[in-house]
């Protein structure tokens, strides 16, 4: 799929079909089952480094990249991503946030500070030290907070498509390319959730997380030590380009990338323009060790 700019052909089908698994399964953390896969194990070569410490009997993969998917996703929805980081050498984890694809939620309303919980549950469990961050929308503020939280496992944080405090959302307005979207969205949770009647229900709790969080300062922001590339589409429905531009000039040492022609749905519009920038992105993090 060379683009998809009005995401026609992903209502109608999806992202690609992900590769069959290395390893999956799930999670038990804090009243949800977190459900999880692997891709890219291998045996590395004699001499390189790997990140991730496997348990006894393992494959080895790749340098170990977390996709963390957007806000009424899951993690299939990186079917054009992964083929390709395995195929540079990559390990690839993919999760879904609590309550969205093949994961379950409590009674609990949803909260970012919750998912990033969840996500440090799975690199537990897979004995996963440090890891590279890509995140999309809702991930990649779960990304940064845990950049921000626990740095020591957060090699860095590759933020596409989000905003850190609410003044940084744009007010919502539907495009033809968004209903395409929820569209899809919706036959999906309703395909492999476990609650598949409870699709606007869930649309409300994300939807009020996403009305209310996160509340970073620029103090809060000051704070982030990881090495952080923002990343915004050059049309985005959602997010304020002024704020992609803030949150560049306030964390530390970050990068400002606006990628050209697309939207917030980037990794489904143009998928070889956001491999790219994510490939050299992540191959900077581990060629600086």
């Amino acid at each position: 799929m060379e683009r998809d700019d009005d995401l026609q052909h992903f209502e109608a089908h999806g992202a690609a079909p992900l590769p069959e698994a290395d390893e999956e399964g799930f999670v038990d953390n804090e009243g949800a089952r977190i459900a999880w896969s692997v891709y890219g194990a291998r045996q590395p070569a004699m001499g390189q480094p790997v990140m991730g410490q496997p348990t006894m009997g393992q494959p080895t993969m790749g340098q170990p990249v977390v996709l963390l998917h957007g806000g009424l996703g899951h993690r299939g929805n990186w079917g054009y991503q992964v083929p390709a980081l395995v195929a540079a050498g990559y390990g690839a984890i993919l999760i879904d946030s609590r309550g969205h694809g093949r994961s379950t939620r409590d009674t609990r309303p949803y909260s970012y500070d919750l998912m990033a919980s969840d996500v440090l549950a799975v690199l537990d469990a897979l004995h996963v030290q440090r890891a590279a961050f890509v995140g999309w929308s809702d991930g990649a503020c779960t990304a940064l907070i845990l950049g921000r939280r626990v740095p020591e496992r957060v090699a860095g944080v590759f933020f596409f498509a989000c905003n850190m405090d609410p003044g940084g959302a744009k007010a919502f307005v539907p495009t033809p390319v968004i209903d395409a979207c929820f569209r899809r969205h919706r036959d999906d949770y309703q395909a492999l959730s476990s609650t598949p009647g409870d699709f606007d229900a869930f649309v409300a709790a994300v939807s009020e997380m996403q009305r209310t969080q996160p509340t970073y300062t620029a103090d809060d922001l000051a704070q982030i030590v990881v090495r952080v590339t923002v990343a915004i589409g050059e049309h985005d429905e959602f997010i304020k380009r002024e704020h992609a531009d803030y949150l560049a000039r306030t964390i530390p040492d970050a990068e400002l990338i606006v990628l050209p022609n697309v939207s917030h749905f980037a990794p489904l519009q143009r998928p070889a323009l956001f491999n790219g920038v994510i490939e050299r992105f992540v191959g900077t993090l581990f060629e600086a060790g």
